[in-house]
């Protein structure tokens, strides 16, 4: 049942989003049921995800706008509520919920930091909300280059799938990567499209020159652009992921990204294919028309839903136990079901230890990145040709590390951010990402006098992780939690404690490690940075980046302490359920399928083998949409026949070529065009086109039962040479007064129709059987036999049978002809002929015309009347 059938008031809001982009468990649960005889084809739950946050709502929309044949139902599990439609800095200033431990704040952390460390135990948790983390990120997202996925333990599948020209799929000339369709999915493919003006330029062409210009040398760090390259200015764009220009004509622009606007765009459809799917109130269905339209959403979000643990039964996961609202809940997961672990990485890898037990790998490999920030000021007037009003700049520089130890490498970014301020002004975002089109305050900044140019340069460096046994940084389970669940018990830390550690670099200084060592680097490189913007000039340092209330600017950089930020305060854990082409040696394999289950998957930053420095939100969505690549339904579109064109072939495409007209609809699913009768007969019309004379060849089905004399139920049928059924025509109301009412009639008065019934209802007689033209005398009760008819095969329900139809214009009367046989796979089928017609010069003038002006005839379509008769592989031979 439909627990929540209106938009809830609250203090302050009217929930419509909520209650039109969420369902309640109960309902999700009931939609499965097939126990009422309208919901007959409700299906489970092909596809469950844990987690609606930033990869769970990529993944749930890639999955459903894949599915073109409407083969597969998606369920969404998050465990917050619904509070933001998209990225919190595309509405007005400080729109973001409170922070974490104050009242009302959606931020939780539901692990247990376990280092001995106090600084490096401050984790900041997960967004509890649908979109999780992506409506509050900050937006930078740089590829991988090449050499940051060279490791050996990345699959080399993967590798091949991130860097290199692979989609479309199946295309002889692909033209980009999983990380290119990424990133235009998020808007970092065109590089700050929405920051330019004179400030930028200036600091763009000073950072370019002095970079070219560095003596270098073999041991110092390499400097370089965004993609690893250094050849022109562009390279030191940003990679920002807004987009302020729409991508092609009639699609808006899209901001700061969020997966929240993914995620809505597919459950408007779902929502809409299901209310299309099920749209009338009939005396049989009073009432309980939302029920049956959830029965047919291919999508559901239910969101305030905890899911505590995952049931395993062998290599299955088999139930999710959750927590709904305070109760206890479970979802049963159907035996081709498939679950997805979508959480953030800590809590992906407490499911997986909970889960798969017997992995000694799970936990292992932990990281995130390094984080320092070193803010500055240089005068204005350094900068010649400045206008005196709002300026503001984004650049990115990459950096490469040497480890002297091994010669390997580590990498770091450094993102510059850049505004014209006041005297008193500290913050270099105060101007960017944060401004709405208020006129008002446009035209304060045309009077404002710059003074200075404050800079902020936010170095992100990887940390290394290690896949050996018992390595220092992991996630093991912990006491348990207010459900009886183990905790998670994380460790994270960039000193050494073991002799073993394979990060050490000094044997003697537990200090000493590639991380600090890329630390410290990454510092140098900021103050390198630092001076090639102060071009030889004054330079002032804010003492205390972090603090900008208690900071003062003075002469020297600030100690590194004083601008590096606590461990894991990025959000970007990764790697404890590494991908690889091992089970001995990797938790997941290369579609992110942990190995010893076989339907449990992994989604996100978890997957990452390496880190390197970008932001795990551009890899994580090109992971996350190529598993669902990799595991979606294949759509059901039939090999083409010669000398045919298709009407309708399993998918969405050729679907919408379809219309409706009368009380009742026909729903795509599962590749079938299946009929949704609603009282009175309805006629499922292809609309894109009408038709002289042909053959017309397609499958149908019907479900049954059988009645007391062995005959299987079920009414329906192919209309043929009718009128659009859309206008309203004086000569057919005049004959059928129905038709005012309902314009499916418009197709019986105008046209012929083929039936599809077995009872032969109303009076069992021969014109009124499956393969005859319906109403037509057949020579049967004194009537004349203006047709005739031999019966074919006794229809058998749940079995695929095919219409041959002929249509032939002739002056003689034109003629109609009905084959029907029993589909064979593989095999061509056998028709038998059933019924002839030759229509008489004398009668019918106004049925069965040609196609003419003024969409006056030649329409073919589906009749949806008693029960859902299933219909597929429709094509024509015009003649």
């Amino acid at each position: 049942m439909v627990t929540i059938r209106t938009p809830e008031s609250t203090t302050f809001t009217f929930d419509v989003l909520g209650r039109y982009s969420c369902n309640t468990l109960q309902e999700a649960l009931d939609s499965q049921r097939t126990d009422h005889p309208d919901q007959g084809d409700a299906r489970p739950f092909d596809y469950i995800i844990v987690g609606g946050g930033s990869f769970g709502a990529v993944l749930a929309a890639r999955l459903f706008n894949l599915d073109v044949s409407h083969r597969a139902r998606i369920l969404v599990l998050e465990a917050g509520p619904l509070i933001l439609s998209e990225h919190v800095q595309n509405l007005p200033p400080d729109f973001s919920p409170p922070p974490k431990e104050e009242p009302g704040s959606v931020w939780g952390v539901p692990w247990q930091p376990k280092s001995p460390k106090d600084w490096n135990n401050k984790f900041p948790g997960l967004a509890f909300c649908v979109g999780g983390r992506s409506l509050f990120w900050g937006g930078w997202s740089p590829y991988f280059i090449d050499s940051e996925v060279a490791d050996p333990s990345w699959p080399a599948s993967v590798v091949t799938d991130l860097t290199t020209k692979v989609l479309p799929a199946g295309s002889q000339n692909p033209t980009e990567s999983y990380l290119d369709t990424a990133a235009q999915q998020i808007g970092t493919d065109d590089t700050n499209d929405f920051i330019s003006g004179p400030l930028h330029t200036a600091l763009k062409q000073r950072l370019f020159k002095g970079l070219t210009a560095r003596a270098g040398g073999a041991a110092a760090d390499v400097l370089t652009g965004n993609r690893g390259a250094l050849n022109a200015e562009d390279d030191l764009e940003a990679p920002l992921a807004v987009a302020s220009a729409s991508p092609r004509p009639g699609m808006f622009a899209l901001n700061k990204f969020s997966s929240v606007q993914l995620l809505f765009r597919a459950q408007r459809i779902a929502q809409a294919e299901a209310q299309a799917a099920a749209r009338a109130e009939t005396p049989e269905n009073q009432g309980r028309l939302p029920e049956i339209q959830n029965s047919k959403k291919r999508l559901m979000l239910v969101d305030n839903c905890y899911v505590t643990r995952l049931e395993r039964s062998g290599k299955r996961i088999t139930r999710i136990h959750v927590k709904y609202r305070g109760a206890d809940g479970q979802v049963d997961v159907p035996a081709s079901g498939r679950v997805f672990l979508a959480l953030g990485t800590i809590e992906n890898t407490r499911q997986a230890l909970v889960a798969v037990p017997e992995k000694p790998e799970i936990g292992r490999n932990l990281m995130a990145h390094l984080r320092s920030n070193l803010t500055l000021r240089v005068p204005r007037d350094s900068f010649a040709g400045l206008p005196p009003e709002l300026q503001v700049s984004a650049l990115f520089v990459k950096g490469i590390h040497t480890h002297p130890v091994d010669n390997s490498k580590g990498y770091y970014h450094i993102q510059i951010t850049a505004s014209g301020v006041g005297q008193l002004g500290m913050n270099s975002e105060a101007e960017l990402f944060k401004k709405i089109p208020n006129i008002e305050e446009l035209d304060q900044f045309r009077d404002l006098t710059d003074k200075w140019v404050v800079l902020t340069l936010r170095g992100i460096g990887e940390m290394v992780g290690v896949k050996s046994s018992n390595p220092q940084n992991r996630i093991t389970p912990g006491a348990p939690d207010g459900n009886g669940v183990p905790y998670a018990d994380v460790r994270l830390e960039t000193n050494w404690d073991d002799p073993a550690d394979p990060r050490i670099t000094d044997n003697a200084d537990p200090k000493r490690t590639k991380d600090n060592d890329l630390w410290d680097a990454m510092d140098a490189a900021s103050e390198e940075l630092a001076k090639i913007f102060a071009n030889g000039g004054t330079i002032e340092y804010l003492s205390r980046p972090n603090e900008a209330g208690n900071a003062h600017w003075q002469d020297t950089p600030p100690a590194t302490d004083l601008r590096r930020d606590t461990l894991s305060s990025t959000h970007h854990e990764a790697g404890t359920l590494w991908m690889g082409d091992d089970p001995n040696t990797s938790v997941t394999d290369p579609t992110g399928r942990i190995w010893e289950v076989d339907n449990l998957y992994v989604v996100g930053p978890a997957l990452l083998p390496t880190i390197g420095s970008p932001n795990p939100m551009l890899s994580g969505v090109a992971l996350t949409r190529r598993t669902a690549d990799k595991l979606a339904p294949t759509p059901l579109a039939v090999t083409p026949e010669a000398n045919f064109i298709s009407l309708f072939d399993g998918t969405e495409r050729t679907f919408q070529r379809w219309r409706s007209a009368g009380p009742g609809t026909f729903a795509l699913q599962d590749g079938l065009l299946v009929a949704q009768p609603s009282g009175d007969q309805t006629v499922f019309f292809y609309a894109a086109e009408t038709f002289t004379d042909y053959v017309l060849r397609l499958q149908f089905r019907l479900p049954g039962p059988v009645d007391s004399f062995g005959k299987v139920i079920g009414n329906s049928g192919v209309f043929l040479r009718f009128r659009y059924p859309h206008t309203r025509w004086p000569d057919v109301n005049a004959v059928q007064p129905l038709a005012q009412g309902n314009p499916a009639w418009v197709a019986s008065v105008t046209g012929f129709e083929v039936q599809i019934d077995e009872q032969g209802r109303p009076d069992f007689g021969d014109k009124h059987r499956t393969g005859a033209v319906y109403g037509i005398p057949a020579g049967q009760g004194g009537e004349p036999q203006e047709q005739t008819f031999q019966a074919g095969p006794v229809l058998q329900p749940g079995t695929w049978y095919e219409f041959e139809i002929t249509v032939t214009s002739d002056p003689a009367g034109d003629q109609y002809v009905s084959k029907v046989g029993p589909v064979q796979a593989g095999q061509p089928t056998v028709f038998t002929q059933v019924a002839s017609f030759t229509k008489p010069a004398d009668k019918y003038q106004n049925r069965g015309l040609a196609p003419a002006a003024g969409n006056s005839s030649g329409y073919i379509g589906l009749q949806a009347y008693i029960s859902k008769v299933a219909f597929r592989h429709i094509r024509i031979q015009e003649k």
